[in-house]
């Protein structure tokens, strides 16, 4: 699911465990991406789904259980003979454009975001349908709705159907009729908040801050008949529950590192988010399908590395027993885990029934129990969202603290927010207490995400919709010329109702270039730097453009935005700009050289001070060999004549770029380098200076 601000992915066994997608430690922290128009912004740990009945009899291995549990994550998964997949898919309201930059698909949704079916009538944009079934003998039925409306873009509503149709495998060669007594539904939820300044990749915060070590977690609405004092309700009234995670207090932090300050560097919030879940719905029986207000019926947290979340095994009966009496079915703690851990170090809390907690701390949540006669089902609908301050106010408020700067511009406070700073911030200097007071407005900006999402659950529930932004073209498309960068697209936006025009934006250096700058002097934000990121308005009925304005060695990306006129809804709707976003870089071409006196080798000699200056970030390596052939290979040698790389130019322009990377993938060393140039008619020789 990816074309709002939230990205996530979703497995076809039903739950996404660790590690799940690629299977690499380090990418423990993959999924629930936001804001995801910037990189690494991830917030998933690892999830684990439970299903658990008592007085089982099993016909698979002819045994009766007292307690079975069946399980998906938060590591273990066996798709052959537990939660077994039978169908995903994806519905779209519209497909995926087809985005191009110099004849290659340039988009990193072009394989992602893969559409098996369009259905103009859908209620949300994407919808990811998924069936399971698992070896207690229900089928799992998971619909996943994403939406690309600009204030319902950072959430993705899940509704789960489960069904006791008594089969015992994928093609249902086993069956079994029985009663399920005591039928719970168990999910488990690990974040780790975010995965930017974390070991892998901004490495400014604590290690184990990428597993979660030090995240909280905090429930709400689990005693609507005895509000607590941070309780959220909706606008009628109704008790919101919900859980919701932040980054903690760590320990090994030298810093406050509330939002994950970058204090090595120049102080931005690399982990400002708030994380959690809402329940919508929940049945009150089988035969009863109105929303019971008391489930959630558990909300322990569970230590993530708890040793009930490794080696599960549905058939082993002492496990199970552990499973389901002293987790799924548990009940409410008197504290949650934030309550109990207040300003302390999130990473040293000790679960008070384990005594220990090496890994963090995951919140779990229990619906039941029910009683599934067969054929019977039952419904549960959660909305999972991400959410906290902007980008821009992640640099200012960052910066200003670094800086020591505007620390008394304190942010509006709400009860919620004034809660969060009483309970969850130490009392150390103005300094950190003016940078934690804008973190912890990230609470009230979950309880209105929530809020969003319960609005457009109730309008789905009645058969209507949200308000639809314009339909995105099908093909958008980035040509590099010699002197322009032309883009063109096709024009199913424009018959849309209300349409109004596009918006084409230009990033130079790479996809998600920063729109914005902060002068932490003046205390504001710069205009937009024109040459580093462009905004053309464009009038309906024009679908080029040519840009004239590029300059050559640069990388650029592009992206297109249609938007209506404000009558569909109470403000301007615009099409996701993942749709178009290109991952290739377009470049100025120059014409090939008239003569092998023109070859030459730019910036020479290259210097690593001025790296940064040259091409900019996106390349701050690289070197161009200019007024070249159309055709010709470019060997390149050290002084003492070893070979370090060969490139074969070929698309018939007088350009190439070098990132001064070995065939080997190093970076070349200080010294001087010699350009070989086989033509067809001849050849020629340059040589360049690189001083790193």
């Amino acid at each position: 699911m990816s074309i709002g601000d939230l990205h996530n992915w979703y497995s076809a066994a039903g739950c996404e465990i660790e590690t799940g997608r690629t299977g690499q430690v380090t990418d423990q922290q993959d999924g629930l991406r936001y804001p995801a128009f910037y990189r690494v912004q991830d917030n998933q740990a690892a999830k684990g789904l439970w299903l658990g009945a008592t007085n089982f009899y099993d016909p698979v291995v002819n045994k009766d259980y007292e307690y079975k549990v069946v399980h998906a994550g938060p590591r273990h998964l066996d798709i052959e003979s537990e939660t077994m997949p039978v169908d995903i898919s994806m519905d779209g309201k519209y497909d995926h454009p087809n985005v191009f930059v110099d004849g290659d698909p340039a988009t990193n949704l072009q394989y992602l975001d893969d559409v098996d079916n369009i259905d103009p009538s859908l209620s949300s944009d994407r919808r990811i349908n998924n069936i399971v079934q698992t070896s207690i003998g229900v089928q799992m039925k998971r619909t996943i709705y994403a939406f690309a409306h600009p204030d319902h873009q950072n959430y993705h509503i899940q509704e789960y159907v489960f069904t006791n149709n008594g089969c015992f495998d994928a093609d249902c060669n086993t069956s079994y009729e029985q009663t399920l007594e005591g039928f719970q539904v168990y999910l488990q939820y690990r974040y780790a908040i975010s995965r930017e300044g974390m070991v892998y990749d901004g490495n400014w915060l604590p290690q184990s801050a990428a597993w979660g070590h030090n995240t909280m977690n905090d429930v709400i609405g689990e005693h609507p008949d005895a509000p607590s004092t941070n309780d959220q309700f909706y606008d009628d009234g109704e008790i919101m529950r919900a859980l919701f995670s932040w980054q903690g207090y760590h320990s090994d932090a030298s810093f406050d590192n509330i939002g994950g300050p970058n204090a090595p560097g120049e102080g931005h919030l690399g982990a400002a988010q708030f994380v959690g879940v809402v329940t919508l719905h929940a049945d009150t029986s089988p035969a009863d399908d109105t929303d019971n207000i008391n489930q959630p019926s558990t909300t322990w947290f569970i230590t993530s590395d708890d040793p009930t979340t490794s080696g599960n095994d549905q058939y082993n009966e002492v496990k199970s027993t552990n499973e389901y009496t002293n987790y799924m079915t548990v009940g409410h703690p008197e504290q949650s885990q934030a309550e109990i851990v207040g300003t302390g170090n999130a990473n040293q809390f000790n679960d008070p029934r384990t005594g220990s907690n090496p890994g963090g701390t995951s919140q779990g949540i229990g619906f039941g129990p029910y009683t599934l006669a067969p054929g019977d089902s039952i419904r549960i609908v959660v909305a999972e969202g991400a959410a906290g301050l902007s980008r821009e106010m992640c640099y200012v408020v960052g910066q200003n603290w670094k800086n020591e700067a505007h620390n008394d511009n304190l942010p509006t406070s709400s009860d919620l927010q004034t809660h969060m700073m009483n309970n969850y911030h130490r009392t150390t200097n103005d300094n950190n207490l003016y940078k934690n007071s804008w973190v912890f407005t990230g609470a009230d900006s979950i309880i209105k995400t929530f809020k969003a999402a319960k609005h457009n659950f109730d309008l789905m529930e009645s058969g209507q919709s949200l308000p639809q932004p314009p339909q995105p073209p099908s093909i958008f498309n980035v040509t590099s010329g010699g002197d322009r960068i032309i883009i063109d697209w096709t024009n199913e936006s424009e018959s849309g109702p209300g349409f109004a025009g596009y918006n084409l934006y230009r990033l130079k250096f790479k996809p998600d270039t920063t729109l914005f700058a902060y002068n932490v002097i003046q205390g504001e934000l710069d205009p937009l730097d024109e040459t580093i990121a462009t905004i053309w308005e464009l009038a309906p009925g024009e679908n080029t453009y040519e840009d004239l304005s590029a300059e050559r060695g640069f990388d650029y990306y592009y992206f297109l935005e249609a938007f209506d006129n404000g009558t569909n809804d109470d403000m301007v709707l615009n099409s996701s700009k993942f749709y178009t976003l290109t991952n290739k870089a377009a470049a100025l071409k120059r014409p090939p050289g008239e003569s092998f006196e023109d070859i030459r080798v730019v910036p020479n000699p290259f210097h690593i001070s001025a790296r940064d200056l040259q091409y900019g970030v996106s390349a701050p390596d690289r070197l161009m060999f200019l007024n070249i052939p159309p055709v010709c290979t470019i060997r390149i040698f050290t002084e003492r004549g070893d070979l370090v790389d060969t490139i074969e130019h070929t698309d018939g322009s007088g350009d190439e770029a070098w990132n001064s990377i070995t065939s080997s993938r190093q970076i070349i060393v200080s010294g001087l380098y010699i350009a070989h140039f086989d033509m067809p008619d001849g050849d020629a020789i340059r040589k360049f200076t690189v001083v790193r």
